[in-house]
């Protein structure tokens, strides 16, 4: 599929979409969509389709229900959810040979989470991934993506839930220090079936995703969350587009970041779009971040697209700031040194979104590595 337009799209769901990545202008830097995002540490990730290495992925002892396979691009299910609007996406797209296949069957209930780990050890060489998750009629399932080691990839992630069915989606960019990853990860959802998507964002040296949901049938309902830590030179860079396109359907997108040390960045851009169909739509959107030093930024920008008056409610909000005085005295002045009562705040600050993840041992190794970032500059 190729094409172009002949103006500006007037909303996110008319932009250029294509899978051949010379449909899409060399970037800049200039444009709207990647402003924020330093293309020099990319590693020529913008440039054209080149050979390079697959992430591998691995899993054990899965649950009945769920099998892992892979695919080619002959499969008709691959590039049946997402078709690149950008041109890193459009690259990956062109770039991979086998996709990653996670199922899972029509009305299974899985006894417990299923994990799979996506993993590269050269940073060198740029690679391209895709992954493709189908989850089957009334089944409800936990899955956990991890991905760690060392890369330079663009990839693309292919979700798909089908009508009735409950996924809750863990993903985990835990990566080496010098790892760069681009990753557009889209979701299409069934008459009422539900996604909760908890993103965690830790590692790297420059890790943009990008998060898109379309809706195929009324009653469909999306939760986004994520949660990220910027050490000092990182760039953690966060992008959602909830697509309501049908009517009777709900989204929350709930994103969390604190960030610390010269250098560190990260950007959450949120664009909810309700089309003139979309009516009982229930949306709302919010980013906070906590900036816990000197030479830290965060940028935070949420969107809000309404084009029908007929919704049952639709907001957004955003906060950046630092530490809460009236917080920190109030512990203080129960006899907690002022370095422990920075790190309880912090605590505080992402406890609702990692009690969202079902999965205790990964829950309790998040809370260590955020109380490993907080020992490094003593807070």
């Amino acid at each position: 599929m190729t094409g172009t337009l002949a103006a500006p799209p007037k909303t996110k769901s008319q932009a250029l979409r294509s899978y051949d990545v010379a449909d899409f202008p060399a970037l800049t830097g200039l444009e709207e969509e990647w402003r924020f995002t330093p293309l020099k540490r990319l590693r020529g990730l913008t440039g054209q389709v080149t050979a390079g290495a697959t992430p591998q992925i691995g899993y054990t002892d899965l649950p009945a229900g769920v099998t892992v396979s892979t695919a080619d691009k002959g499969d008709p299910r691959i590039g049946s959810v997402l078709v690149p609007f950008d041109r890193i996406s459009a690259l990956a797209y062109g770039g991979f040979a086998e996709a990653a296949l996670v199922t899972v069957a029509a009305e299974a209930v899985l006894d417990r989470p299923a994990v799979v780990r996506i993993t590269s050890d050269d940073a060198g060489t740029p690679s391209f991934g895709h992954t493709f998750i189908e989850v089957g009629r009334f089944a409800e399932a936990t899955l956990v993506v991890e991905q760690t080691g060392s890369v330079t990839l663009a990839d693309n992630v292919e979700v798909t839930v089908a009508d009735g069915a409950k996924l809750t989606l863990v993903t985990v960019a835990d990566w080496a220090p010098d790892a760069v990853q681009v990753q557009h990860l889209k979701v299409k959802l069934g008459r009422d079936a539900k996604v909760t998507h908890i993103q965690v964002s830790l590692g790297g040296d420059l890790v943009r995703q990008f998060t898109s949901v379309e809706y195929t049938g009324r009653g469909g309902e999306a939760e986004l969350y994520g949660l990220y830590f910027a050490d000092a030179g990182q760039h953690l860079e966060h992008r959602q587009l909830v697509d309501h396109s049908v009517p009777d359907c709900r989204s929350y997108v709930g994103y969390r970041g604190a960030l610390q040390g010269e250098g560190a960045h990260t950007v959450w851009v949120g664009d909810v779009l309700i089309q003139v169909q979309a009516t009982g739509t229930d949306t709302y959107e919010i980013n906070r971040n906590l900036v816990l030093s000197d030479g830290a930024r965060a940028d935070s920008v949420p969107n809000l697209e309404i084009e029908t008056g007929e919704v049952a409610g639709a907001g957004h909000a955003s906060a950046t700031g630092r530490f809460d005085d009236e917080q920190l005295f109030y512990l203080m002045a129960r006899g907690i040194p002022e370095g422990e009562a920075r790190k309880l705040v912090v605590r505080g600050f992402f406890a609702e979104l990692i009690n969202k993840i079902p999965v205790e041992e990964l829950r309790d190794r998040l809370g260590d590595a955020i109380e490993s970032r907080l020992q490094k500059v003593g807070a």
